[in-house]
């Protein structure tokens, strides 16, 4: 018999595809859990592409229902699968983020996340997967069933974007490479800073996911045909069957995407008139690039610290008196409608902080500051680039060069920038980790697969479209190498695990 693969179905389809080349390629038993939405669970429900023994609707075991929650179970489970599961929650963007629709209860978010629990042991005990495929999580469902595969040693191999675009990364966990070998120990290629710049920019994440992504589908006319087709061709048994749709109908959507289009015009008059793009004095500063808000990144790869005002406050303050903090808005915070005019000003009013348009070269601020501040994002291997040392937050990949320093304690941050101020960059140890990173990435372009998906299936219309087998099949087909090879990198990941490699 062989293994045994669990694979967890999103409305991207990028891991349908992927099923369906596995099971020409490898003998295992495939089984899903989907979490798409009405209209497309009807082509899982009678398609013939891919041979699933069994696949689970998640939207079906969520029922709104009025049950005592059982504290005892929730204890236990935490326990069992060493998950801290408020930690989770109260960093759930449909929870927290979207009161304009439904305003979650302290029974209603504790109801929901039981019945996930049980549900997904259910699952975990039924199939008893050797390995787990999904894209790396983004709301705390997925967290969810990832967490419990990785604590209860199902082989794990998550999807996500990579330092470099073009790129993937398929591990078993975001923020760490799974072959892992001391950089003194592996070949380089001479490269200098120059070099290794020139390199980066070649596969610049950021600019791939604004032209394929941000550019592609954040346009008015898409958004215009996007709402028509929810006003007037919704399904709204969403609505009652999604506690991600709940509260939503007509009138809220439209009053909704109505004020986000007035939001989005008065905040970019302030950014583009209140916001830097230049220089100005030659002040020693630190360089810190905002995250985009309501991503992953931070609400689970950094939960502790998801209030950036408050971090940049923090890394202000322990900054030499000689010292400014640049702070460069994410140029992909179009996609949240921008922040506030009130957290703007927020950050502007700290005296020793600087605010930078979007549009503001990166490379000048990476050339002339004297270090980098990252929460959890790619800027600090970017520094090493460009020969400035960089603190993170948490632990991320690239954390293994000697100039990154990962902060634990703000009390120390001081005493940290003082010894990153002076400490050259070794550009060999960065070439050197170049080797090491590209020896675990993929060469699966997520975000072009995800570009040529949407012009298939999504273009001009929301997510919850109708899919016909017709369509899959063809879409299949004329992206059959591509998917294919990204089967085959999963299989070489397999073949890892079952050789006793577990990082």
């Amino acid at each position: 018999m062989g293994n045994r693969i669990l694979f967890f179905l999103t409305n991207d389809y990028t891991h349908y595809c992927l099923a369906h080349a596995m099971q020409k390629k490898d003998k295992s038993e495939l089984f899903a859990i989907s979490e798409v939405t009405s209209r497309p669970k009807k082509f899982f429900e009678t398609q013939k592409l891919v041979n699933f023994e069994k696949i689970w609707f998640f939207h079906e075991q969520i029922k709104n229902s009025k049950f005592q929650i059982d504290f005892e179970y929730l204890a236990n489970f935490e326990k069992k699968y060493k998950i801290n599961l408020w930690k989770l929650l109260q960093n759930e963007r449909i929870f927290l983020y979207f009161k304009n629709f439904h305003k979650f209860t302290y029974h209603e978010i504790l109801n929901i996340v039981e019945q996930e629990c049980r549900f997904f042991e259910k699952i975990l005990g039924e199939v008893k997967p050797d390995y787990f495929f999904t894209r790396l999580p983004s709301l705390h469902h997925q967290e969810l069933i990832y967490d419990m595969c990785k604590n209860t040693n199902v082989k794990v191999v998550a999807m996500n974007y990579t330092l470099l675009g073009k790129k993937s990364m398929i591990s078993q966990e975001q923020g760490r490479l799974d072959y892992v070998t001391d950089l003194e120990q592996l070949d380089h290629q001479n490269r200098d800073f120059n070099d290794l710049q020139q390199y980066i920019k070649s596969f610049d994440l950021l600019q791939q996911i604004d032209d394929k992504l941000v550019k592609q589908t954040g346009g008015g006319r898409e958004k215009i045909s996007s709402l028509k087709e929810y006003l007037f061709n919704f399904d709204f048994e969403n609505t009652k069957t999604h506690y991600t749709y709940y509260g939503r109908n007509r009138r809220k959507v439209l009053s909704y995407y109505l004020k986000d289009v007035i939001k989005r015009k008065t905040r970019k008059k302030f950014v583009d008139k209140k916001l830097k793009m230049k220089i100005g004095d030659q002040t020693r500063f630190v360089y810190f690039p905002l995250h985009i808000e309501m991503e992953r990144s931070l609400l689970l790869g950094a939960p502790y610290y998801v209030n950036q005002t408050e971090v940049i406050r923090n890394v202000a303050k322990s900054l030499p008196i000689d010292y400014k903090l640049y702070v460069k808005e994410h140029p992909g915070n179009v996609l949240r409608s921008w922040r506030s005019k009130e957290e703007y000003e927020q950050i502007m009013e700290i005296p020793n902080v600087v605010l930078f348009h979007p549009d503001f070269s990166k490379e000048e601020l990476y050339k002339k500051c004297t270090m980098v501040f990252s929460i959890a994002g790619t800027a600090g291997f970017e520094a090493s680039c460009y020969g400035k040392p960089a603190i993170t937050l948490v632990d991320v990949n690239y954390s293994i060069l000697p100039s990154v320093k990962v902060l634990r304690n703000f009390d120390e941050l001081p005493g940290l920038f003082n010894e990153l101020s002076n400490l050259k960059v070794n550009p060999t140890h960065v070439d050197q980790f170049l080797t090491l990173f590209e020896n675990n990435i993929s060469n699966f372009d997520w975000s072009d697969f995800s570009k040529k998906m949407h012009d298939k299936f999504f273009a001009g219309s929301i997510q919850d479209a109708i899919i016909s087998e017709k369509d899959m099949k063809e879409f299949l087909e004329e992206n059959n190498d591509m998917i294919e090879n990204f089967a085959d990198e999963h299989i070489k990941k397999m073949n890892w695990f079952a050789n006793g490699n577990n990082r």
